[in-house]
């Protein structure tokens, strides 16, 4: 496991995003010293990988951790490569509410939003 800074990583968490990680956290009794939100990539959704976020108890020994407003981020290896520069908020919106990703890598999206190109 590694330890980096939110700069090295380059993952922003709005402070709507993470008054959500909060209530999660808090809903699942994780604690914030040790637990915390993995963020990772995987292949599939409609354009090739997919974005995906759950709240665990403690990271995997591979993992970056890094340490955000009051909670952890776990980004496992093969993430890592697609994870610099994103942004990651929460919004409302007549359609529904949820979390979006804004990544400066991804070469091509889709509507839904949670699905890139690299």
């Amino acid at each position: 496991m590694s330890t980096m800074s939110q700069a090295e990583l380059a993952v922003t968490m709005t402070a709507a995003a993470a008054v959500e990680v909060r209530k999660f956290m808090d809903a699942e009794q994780v604690s914030p010293e040790v637990g915390g939100l993995r963020v990772s990539v995987q292949p599939g959704g409609c354009s090739g990988f997919k974005y995906s976020l759950l709240i665990e108890d403690k990271p995997a020994d591979d993992d970056t951790v890094v340490t955000q407003d009051g909670y952890k981020v776990f980004v496992d290896p093969f993430s890592m490569q697609y994870m610099a520069g994103i942004t990651i908020d929460y919004v409302t919106s007549m359609q529904g509410s949820g979390f979006t990703f804004k990544n400066p890598n991804a070469t091509g999206g889709c509507g839904c939003g949670s699905s890139f190109t690299a």
